[in-house]
């Protein structure tokens, strides 16, 4: 089993930053990309940022310039910096990742629960 557990989020007021964390665990050989979702309430779920394991981030446009992704490969984490944040950034925050297991050849996608990142303007 492949678990996928995020942390960090809350109330932060617009214009400040948060940082999110993901730590994936279990029967893992390697993932291959790292990333980011969100939903905001009525809305659907849209990337926020993914990154390979040899890096190569990509953005989606309303955060481009404003948020940082980065990865642990020997920690299987997965880190988003969250900047200059506004209240539409309010939403709760999916970590995803493409998972490799020990013994099988393709990976499979594995979600986080989210979590809450709420912005006050």
């Amino acid at each position: 089993q492949v678990q996928l557990v995020e942390s960090g989020g809350g109330l932060v007021q617009a214009g400040g930053s948060t940082r999110l964390s993901c730590v994936a665990s279990g029967f893992i050989f390697s993932i291959n990309v790292m990333g980011w979702y969100r939903q905001a309430p009525g809305k659907q779920r849209e990337l926020v940022a993914t990154v390979g394991y040899r890096g190569s981030p990509k953005y989606g446009d309303s955060v481009k310039g404003r948020f940082t992704i980065s990865r642990d490969n020997v920690k299987n984490t997965v880190y988003l910096l969250l900047n200059k944040l506004q209240p539409e950034d309010t939403g709760v925050y999916y970590c995803y990742g493409d998972v490799v297991q020990h013994g099988q050849r393709t990976g499979m996608d594995f979600w986080g629960k989210g979590t809450l990142v709420t912005v006050s303007s």
